[in-house]
């Protein structure tokens, strides 16, 4: 995947600027709103996942010189090539 949390805050910023848009009423406005909601959901779940896996970092920082810690491979941060 492409995409890195930047690309992300380019995305909402674009958001906040078409709703902003003091030219979209009624119908658009609406679709829009509904757009920008489902992009926030889906914002959320990315942040989210991004903060496990820099929790899953700062674990593996704090406690990986003392004993041998093992993350599970969702959590790993390596490329595949899928």
């Amino acid at each position: 995947m492409k995409n890195n949390i930047s690309d992300l805050n380019n995305h909402l910023f674009a958001e906040l600027e078409r709703l902003g848009d003091e030219e979209l009423t009624g119908e658009a406005l609406e679709k829009e709103i509904t757009r920008a909601k489902a992009i926030s959901d889906v914002s959320r779940q990315i942040i989210d996942s991004a903060r496990t896996s820099l929790d899953a970092a700062r674990l593996q920082a704090e406690w990986g010189g003392r004993q041998h810690v093992e993350l599970p491979m969702m959590l790993e941060n390596k490329k595949t090539n899928a």
